[in-house]
This record gives structure tokens, C-alpha cells and sequence, in this order.
């Protein structure tokens, strides 16, 4: 067995760690500072090494730089209850074998240092570690750390990527991710929502037109693949393409050429594509109403977001995030009180973290005496939606959104739609799909 460190602050559960490890015939050194870390790392030589990311004035990105640079063979697996996009990838990018959410599972715990015992023969090298962008990707559930450990490992392919989720869950800002920590950053990131151009006029959008092809194209018209030329592009609301522009879309994806509309020659471009939907394409293609073989071009990488009430453990770090966010914004002192975090896990966020969000851009603005307390907002928070009510499918969980969303602003459109994320124009496209 190896002799393994663990650098843990909270004594609980550096002592439950330690005691199951012993247990499991580990032999085992504990430290709870990061100077211990290091003094430890410094006079030893340890192959694993499982330490807390936030520990004091250090964190444990400093371990593992440290460790790393002793030997880089060592599996360093590392472990929080407030994990980000920005420590995730610093962690994969620093060479990190593994990164766990708290509160995890023992056997898991276990598992992972079993894989790291085998990979010790393996020569990962050692990544050098670079500046990463800020981003709005919050979250300590183990539902958004798999989710960052995805996007880190697909951002430097050309994968193409699928995206699920309800309306409000950060799509966008997931493929925005990955194109930022792609080779592509630097050129242009492309998103279209293929539910606010209507059938006729999306492939012109995309693939571009020549003067004269059409009734009104006045001048030639560079498609949004073309443009983007060795970018991303993002298909938002993929599922509501017309049926007949899916093979189109599909032969692209195979041919990576396109034809503007009137042209006669077809033109190789590079892009990727990631592409989202709040749909359940795989149902869609059972039902026959999304071809099986665009599905399977796209499903590549799936990522699926969770909705915001499946992770309630999130909604503290997001309403904190979103307060001081808005308080720079708009020069306010804001609080955020207790009360008003306990009502705010209590609620079901139909609209998810981006209803969550302008939730509290309202309340920065509007709250009295500059405290977000329990009993604020209430009326708002309960004409949006029961905290208990669910829904069988996710198309019904739509539909019940959009109604209470414009219940909650009067049936004022252009604020439902500012809620929802979604064009005016796609909102009306849906209410009249929905027959609302």
C-alpha cells in the first residue's frame, strides 16, 4: 500500500478520512495548515496526496503545484464544498488527477484513490498553469463539478458538444466556457437561436445567400458558419429546427462545407459547433420528430445542467455572487440576509438560476433599508410558481414556466421574455405553440 498525505483543515473530516484510509491498510500523514503541506511535501516524497482546496492563506492548488513540481508523477486529488469553474479547470490544467465535491462517499473517496494507485505508472506531465477567465458558472454540487470536469476535458478538442437543460439553466454560458478554454478563444463565438429565425429564413442565416436569391436579398450575405470561420458556433434551441433543414444541418456537420443560397460551388469552412436544447431530443427522435442520425452527429459530448431546484445547495453561493455582482453594478450596500437565503432555498425557481438572478438585480435596486430578508419579494416568488408543484415531461415544465412567468409580470411580453432568456419574437412562437 502506498504512504498517502492528506491536508484537510476541518478536523472531522480530516479524522474520518484518515480513519477509513488506516482501515483500508493505508498508511497515512494528516496535516491541517498548508505550511504543514508544504513543510511535509518538502522533507517526503508521497505518490498521492488528497487535500481541501480552500485551507488557509494558501489553497490546495498551491498543494498540488507544490507537489507536482517535487515529482510529477504524484496523483493529487483534490476536494471542496465551494467549487467553480475557474478552480476546476486550474486544477485539470495543473495536472490534478481527480476533483471531488463534498460532501462525497468513502467507497467513492476510495475508488479514486485506487485509480490513482494504478495511473502512478503512467507519465502525465506536468501543465504549465495560465490565467482563466472569469465566468458566472457557480456551483459546489456534485452535479456542477462533473459538469466542470467535463467542459475541461472537451474545451481543448473540437468535439462537437450537446447541451440539455431547462430554459434559465446556463447553457449558453457553458458553451461560452467552452470556447473561451478552447485554441479557438481567440477568433469569433457565434450563437444563434434557431427558434427566433423562422424555417424560411435560418438557412440563409447560416449557410448566407448571393444577391438576388431570394425575394429582398438586395446584397450578397455572409452566413454565420462562414463568419465564424475557425470559431464556435452555438445552435441555441436546437430541437425546434424544421424538420427539413435537419438534413441540411446534417450534411454540413458530415461535409463541414457550405452553399450560400444562389451560389453554385460549395466552400469548406472550420467551426465547431455546440448546440443546446431544452428539449429531450432522444424522445423527439423516438416520436419521429428529430432525425436519429442528426442526433447521433450531435451527441458527441452531452452535457446535461441540472435544474436549479436539484441543486438548492447552490443557491446561497449564487445569491451571494449575484448581490455583490449588482451592488458594484449599482453603487447599493446590499444584504443578504439569512431569512432571505432560507426563503430562497425554499422556492421551486421555475426559471432557474436566471430567474434567480434578475430576482435579485430587482431586489439590489428596490429593497427597502438594503436588506434581502425572508419576507421580501414573497408576492413575487409565489405568482411564479408553486414551491411543490412538478411536472411529467419537459415540455409540460416549459409550458407551466412560460405561464407563470407572465402571470408573475402582468403579461407583459418583453419582461417575460427578458426573464426567460428568450427573444420576444421566440416567445410568441411559443405561446402560440403551446396555444396560450
Amino acid at each position: 500500500m502506498q504512504r498517502l498525505l492528506i491536508v484537510e483543515d476541518d478536523a472531522g473530516v480530516r479524522t474520518t478520512i484518515v480513519n477509513f484510509l488506516e482501515l483500508e491498510g493505508y498508511s497515512v500523514d494528516a496535516v491541517a495548515s498548508s505550511d504543514e503541506a508544504l513543510a511535509r511535501l518538502d522533507q517526503n516524497r508521497y505518490p498521492i496526496v488528497i487535500s481541501d482546496i480552500y485551507i488557509d492563506g494558501r489553497t490546495g492548488l498551491d498543494i498540488l503545484e507544490a507537489a507536482r513540481r517535487k515529482d510529477p508523477s504524484c496523483s493529487v486529488i483534490l476536494m471542496t464544498a465551494r467549487g467553480s469553474m475557474e478552480t476546476v479547470m486550474a486544477a485539470t490544467r495543473g495536472g490534478a488527477f481527480e476533483y471531488i465535491a463534498k460532501p462525497f462517499d468513502l467507497d467513492r473517496m476510495l475508488e479514486t484513490v485506487k485509480r490513482a494507485e494504478a495511473a502512478l505508472t503512467e507519465d502525465t506531465g506536468e501543465a504549465e498553469p495560465e490565467e482563466l477567465p472569469e465566468s458566472e458558472m457557480i456551483g459546489s454540487s456534485s452535479a456542477m463539478v462533473e459538469i466542470y470536469k467535463t467542459v475541461s476535458r472537451v474545451a481543448p478538442t473540437d468535439a462537437t458538444v450537446l447541451i440539455e437543460g431547462e430554459t434559465g439553466t446556463g447553457k449558453e454560458l457553458v458553451a461560452r466556457m467552452i470556447h473561451r478554454n478552447s485554441p479557438r478563444a481567440p477568433q469569433q463565438f457565434a450563437p444563434v437561436d434557431c427558434a427566433s429565425v423562422s424555417p424560411t429564413l435560418l438557412e440563409s442565416e447560416l449557410f448566407g445567400a448571393l444577391k438576388g436569391a431570394y425575394t429582398g436579398a438586395d446584397r450578397d450575405r455572409i452566413g454565420v458558419f462562414e463568419a465564424a470561420h475557425r470559431g464556435t458556433v452555438f445552435l441555441d434551441e436546437i430541437g425546434d429546427i424544421d424538420p427539413a433543414f435537419q438534413l441540411k444541418l446534417l450534411r454540413f456537420l458530415q461535409e463541414r462545407e457550405v452553399r450560400p443560397l444562389g451560389a453554385s460551388r460549395s466552400k469548406p469552412v472550420d467551426v465547431r459547433v455546440i448546440a443546446a436544447t431544452n428539449r429531450t431530443l432522444q424522445k423527439m427522435v423516438e416520436e419521429g420528430k428529430f432525425r436519429e442520425d442528426l442526433w447521433f452527429r450531435i451527441n458527441v459530448v452531452r452535457i446535461t445542467i441540472p435544474p436549479l431546484r436539484d441543486r438548492r445547495g447552490d443557491i446561497p453561493l449564487l445569491a451571494r455572487f449575484f448581490v455583490n455582482k449588482y451592488n458594484q453594478r449599482y453603487n447599493r450596500d446590499a444584504k443578504l440576509m439569512e431569512s432571505g437565503v432560507k426563503a430562497m432555498g425554499e422556492y421551486a425557481w421555475p426559471g432557474n438560476v436566471r430567474q434567480l438572478q434578475h430576482l435579485i438585480e430587482r431586489l439590489v435596486i428596490l429593497v427597502p433599508n438594503g436588506r434581502i430578508d425572508g419576507e421580501v419579494d414573497q408576492d413575487s416568488l409565489e405568482a411564479m410558481g408553486s414551491r411543490d408543484h412538478t411536472v411529467e415531461t419537459l415540455a409540460d415544465a416549459e409550458t407551466e414556466q412560460i405561464r407563470r412567468v407572465l402571470a408573475a409580470t402582468g403579461g407583459n411580453k418583453s419582461r417575460a421574455a427578458q426573464i426567460l432568456g428568450i427573444e420576444r419574437k421566440t416567445l410568441y412562437r411559443k405561446m402560440e405553440r403551446m396555444k396560450l
